[in-house]
């Protein structure tokens, strides 16, 4: 199997600062729950200063080995001073033990409560034992530069802070500002770079904090009262580029995607059609829409393809509306609409209108359970249009309408 690549990147001469990414394209799940085959990476920094070296979380356990080498050439582990832990979830912290061991259990681990206790649990009593609880707003002298701890619960787990190191102006985020993907650069100074791959930070942001994306509004805007984020230098999160060239630009994005901040005009799509019934309605909304002025963004479960829920929750938060087409199954909803529908509402629940389509052999089950779904969600029902078999000349005539409907909510 092929092994990931290590990129290890000086990043500032003052501080001197260095990068160890980790590029994991062997991952398929990430979380074993969400389709990536985008990849992710998982980044580490490294800061010497004067008689003391600071390292900044860690990476994934089954990586320890690489990890460990490219540290090595950059520093002898035992002149570790200090490892910030910001966030204890085992993609961050899977080789603290093994470096701790190789420190010689000399460094000093910073972290939240949360995380002291979490790291207990996952490594046990010896990783804790030099540990050092910092509360929001703390202060550290640590070699000379004044360390700010920030504590953003629920960004996405409670143990969750940033770094701010006030001389530097730099923010070490770890998830917050993090992203899918493995890009060609190490920072945000190639445009283009940057376009390919906000989509995969989308797509991030949905999957993993999505449950807690009111969190993401209220910690940033916590952030911006603090005036760190107008006066940062960069941003350096635990996955994907680092900030640097516009550092405001990727709170900017977990903003407008935490608020469900939508694209002018983007409709999303979702529809099963196991023979055709479904799709014949979904072909009529579709005219009906393009008629309208609306983009539609088309994701369909067929005998022949079936896309992955991860990239269907990346695009719910900048859309003006849903339209979900189901084929009753069972006397339930069509079981992958259904699957995709409760990672919705868990992950994706904005109020946005939602129109929902139908179509049955014998009994029409499938649009008032999806009432029912969304009744107890954010979302708007608007209008559901469900009928038998093929749609008939005045079937048509009522997807007509539920989309002027749609489009007269969102206007």
């Amino acid at each position: 199997m092929k092994v990931p690549e290590v990129r290890v990147e000086k990043i500032l001469d003052d501080p001197e600062l260095y990068i160890i990414r980790v590029d994991d394209d062997r991952i398929r799940y990430f979380e074993a729950t969400w389709d990536i085959p985008e990849g992710i990476t998982y980044n580490a920094y490294l800061m010497k200063l004067d008689g003391t070296v600071v390292l900044f979380d860690l990476t994934k356990k089954e990586y320890t080995e690489m990890f460990l080498r490219e540290l090595k050439k950059l520093v002898d582990p035992r002149e570790i001073t200090h490892i910030i832990v910001h966030h204890t979830e085992p993609d961050h912290s899977g080789a603290l033990k093994a470096v701790l061991e190789a420190n010689g259990y000399r460094a000093q681990v910073i972290g939240t409560i949360f995380a002291r206790n979490l790291l207990q649990g996952f490594y046990g009593e010896e990783v804790v034992k030099n540990f050092k609880v910092v509360k929001d707003g703390e202060e550290l002298d640590i070699g000379g530069r004044t360390f700010r701890f920030i504590t953003v619960p629920w960004l996405h787990w409670p143990d969750t802070m940033i770094t701010y190191v006030v001389e530097d102006r730099l923010i070490f985020s770890c998830d917050a500002g993090g992203g899918y993907g493995i890009p060609e650069a190490i920072d945000d100074s190639d445009e283009d770079v940057v376009k390919n791959y906000l989509p995969y930070v989308t797509k991030y942001i949905v999957t993993v904090i999505g449950h807690y994306h009111k969190y993401i509004v209220q910690n940033i805007k916590k952030l911006k009262e603090l005036g760190i984020v107008d006066e940062a230098r960069a941003i350096l999160p635990g996955h994907g580029l680092i900030w640097r060239h516009n550092p405001r630009r990727i709170f900017e994005h977990y903003e407008a995607v935490g608020a469900g901040v939508p694209t002018k005009d983007k409709v999303l799509v979702i529809y099963d059609s196991m023979y055709g019934f479904v799709e014949r309605r979904i072909g009529i909304v579709l005219d009906e829409l393009r008629k309208l002025g609306k983009n539609p963004v088309i994701y369909k479960f067929t005998d022949r393809e079936a896309p992955a829920v991860s990239d269907i929750l990346g695009e719910v938060p900048d859309s003006e509306a849903i339209i979900i087409g189901a084929s009753t199954y069972e006397a339930e909803i069509h079981p992958r609409i259904r699957y995709t529908l409760y990672e919705i509402l868990d992950k994706a629940n904005y109020e946005k209108p939602v129109l929902i389509v139908g179509a049955f052999g014998w009994g029409g089950v499938a649009g008032k359970k999806i009432e029912t779904l969304i009744a107890r969600s954010k979302f708007d029902h608007v209008a559901t249009v469900e009928s038998r078999g093929m749609p008939l000349p005045e079937d048509e005539e009522r997807l007509r309408e539920g989309v002027r409907k749609l489009v007269a909510w969102i206007s």
